[in-house]
């Protein structure tokens, strides 16, 4: 997949692609409800600390309360960032923020013509058609597959900068139900949607660390989850 955009974080460091993500973090400031709650938290601050500076009444409190809400801030963030490591099993139904679990038995993936592993897969009970990618850190899917399934950007979600063919790109986190190909099901697993991808869908590592094994022999990718299910009959 030359020419279609990934979920791999960003390698060209160049001055104009360091703008150009700047300029997109800023743009998606306004959709993520987490920085826009830490950005208020930092003004209430900054204002607390003048207030205190004159000696006006409330002004340690209001400071005070401004720190303990950009300390939740960063709580959150960390626990959604922790989420993209599959060392630390993170799950919390507060923030629906559900446990990521892969289940199944072994899969064997043919090696297309295009020198991919493609699969057939169900997100939500849609089916779809994805690219296993080793080298994206999240599972991504199209904004059409999205809305077929019924995902919902997750409300206060991080903004997340991805790299595509041209330039980088904001996409939307969100939590699928259920992914299922082969022997395997993933359930609560994180995904993002891109505007951008097309028809393209992609599975990511966040899935496949989370599998027993995966390997690849020959022509051939086998894909081992930790416990048995029934196989999945796509239409």
């Amino acid at each position: 997949m030359d020419e279609q955009p990934t979920a791999a974080y960003i390698d060209d460091m160049s001055l104009a692609n360091l703008w150009n993500n700047v300029a997109s973090s800023i743009a998606a400031i306004p959709r993520s409800e987490l920085l826009v709650l830490a950005l208020a938290a930092m003004l209430v601050g900054w204002i607390g600390a003048i207030m205190i500076k004159r000696k006006v009444p409330l002004g340690r409190f209001i400071r005070t309360a401004s720190t303990f809400v950009l300390v939740g801030v960063l709580v959150t963030v960390i626990l959604q960032l922790s989420r993209f490591d599959p060392r630390l099993e993170v799950a919390v139904p507060q923030l629906g923020l559900p446990e990521q679990v892969v289940d199944g038995n072994e899969t064997r993936i043919a090696m297309s013509n295009d020198g991919h592993f493609w699969l057939r897969a169900e997100l939500n009970g849609v089916p779809a058609n994805f690219l296993v990618d080793t080298g994206a850190t999240v599972t991504a899917v199209s904004s059409n597959l999205a809305a077929r399934a019924g995902l919902e950007p997750r409300r206060g979600g991080l903004p997340v900068q991805i790299s595509t063919a041209n330039g980088p790109v904001s996409a939307q986190l969100a939590t699928s139900d259920q992914l299922r190909f082969g022997n395997v099901t993933a359930r609560g697993l994180d995904v993002i949607i891109v505007p951008t991808l097309g028809e393209t869908n992609v599975v990511g590592m966040n899935l496949l660390s989370r599998l027993a094994s995966w390997r690849v022999e020959g022509t051939t990718m086998i894909l081992v989850p930790n416990n048995p299910q029934e196989p999945l009959e796509l239409r």
